[in-house]
């Protein structure tokens, strides 16, 4: 099964798709933990992304289609992957049409978590706060001026991706304001036939 959930910063979009990998045992495939580990390892491409992460931009498409081909070939992916946070942009989205048609792939689905923009603030606080008390470290990306950011770079890049899907009729969307359970059954509830 390969599927990818749209939607904005802080729309759950990390927690459903945690959830769907242990239902389906296929690897969560997030751009965001793939670039910080790069970081963290202090790889070239993970240098050269730092500043432009912790400053809640976005990373170039050149870099992170990359690193989407090179990862849903390691043999965990060979069932089917979830792509959390990618495409980002329309172009992006081509470019995972083409990789994929090269590969003899297709996509099952395309989700999209729909959230009230202004509730995401509070949940990212929220979650902030969740975070420090559980100490944990808290992302240099979740503070309010990048998360800020964050939702302006979603709102005029990614936002498009999901007209892109809808029109060739590959788009589902779901309540993402709903409670992570009843969020979780609708895409079940859109995944039945697939699963």
């Amino acid at each position: 099964m390969k599927l990818i959930l749209l939607g904005p910063p802080g729309a759950g979009k990390g927690t459903q798709s945690a959830r769907l990998t242990q239902k389906y045992a296929i690897p969560q495939l997030s751009t965001g933990d793939m670039l910080r580990a790069a970081v963290a390892a202090k790889t070239p491409i993970g240098l050269k992304a730092k500043s432009i992460m912790d400053a809640g931009a976005l990373v170039s498409d050149d870099i992170v289609v990359g690193i989407v081909a090179d990862r849903i070939q390691q043999p965990d992916a060979a069932r089917g992957f979830i792509l959390d946070g990618f495409p980002r942009t329309v172009q992006q989205a081509q470019a995972l049409d083409v990789m994929l048609a090269d590969k003899g792939m297709d996509l099952d689905a395309v989700i999209e978590l729909k959230v009230d923009e202004d509730a995401l603030h509070d949940r990212m606080a929220h979650r902030v706060k969740e975070m420090q008390a559980a100490g944990q470290p808290v992302r240099a990306d979740d503070n309010p001026e990048a998360f800020r950011t964050r939702l302006t770079a979603y709102r005029t890049q990614t936002a498009p991706v999901s007209a892109y899907y809808a029109k060739s009729g590959r788009l589902k969307t779901v309540d993402g304001m709903a409670p992570i359970d009843e969020v979780s059954k609708a895409i079940d509830g859109l995944l039945g036939p697939l699963g």
